[in-house]
């Protein structure tokens, strides 16, 4: 029997309510501001779709840590990652701690242990996590009206997530469809528009 009461799986659920609310810089293809709760889901069904892909990682892993690896900003909101300091990671860190000891001893151990996993980024489990974190912002971004970008994110879209997909094949080629769709959009911008 698991030491985890209802009174306090229900207060960290009503803690972490707060990411279904707390809006990210992009915004959906249908114009709606995209919140950290959709990011996080998206990302946790990527890693569960490509399972297949990744034989030697454990993929179960991999989606844990794509469920939860924002749920400090239940706390400090989000901040996009080319306003991030050093000051706001350690602030999200010790949101992420404060939330954690919400649960029972052995959870908060377990799910510390995986933040620490996921910040070294040695472990193949964490490396996959970490491309799929940022692939899934760029593929979101690339549904989103090019009219919402800011000016960096033109030459961002092309790099975000270059660095952490080298060595993954599958994901690689993901980065690659992602770099070829934004350059379309970039070129379908430009193009002057035809009158009738």
């Amino acid at each position: 029997m698991s030491d985890l009461s209802v009174e306090t799986l229900l207060s960290f659920l009503n803690k972490i309510e707060k990411l279904k609310s707390v809006p990210r810089h992009c915004v959906t293809a249908d114009g709606i501001q995209e919140n950290v709760a959709a990011h996080s889901w998206r990302t946790a069904v990527t890693a569960f779709l490509i399972r297949d892909e990744f034989p030697d990682v454990d993929m179960d892993r991999v989606i844990k840590m794509c469920l939860i690896h924002d749920i400090g900003e239940a706390v400090t909101g989000d901040i996009p990652t080319f306003e991030k300091t050093g000051e706001h990671e350690a602030a999200e860190r010790q949101a992420i701690d404060g939330l954690l000891r919400i649960l029972p001893d052995s959870l908060y151990r377990e799910l510390s242990a995986m933040f620490a996993e996921m910040d070294a980024l040695e472990t193949k489990e964490a490396r996959v996590y970490k491309a799929l974190d940022k692939l899934e912002a760029v593929i979101q971004h690339n549904e989103s009206d090019i009219g919402t970008w800011l000016p960096l994110e033109y030459e961002l879209q092309q790099t975000y997530a270059a660095k952490s997909v080298q060595g993954l094949p599958f994901l690689e080629c993901l980065q690659d469809a992602c770099v070829k769709e934004t350059k379309r959009k970039i070129a379908e911008e430009a193009l002057p528009e035809t009158k009738p």
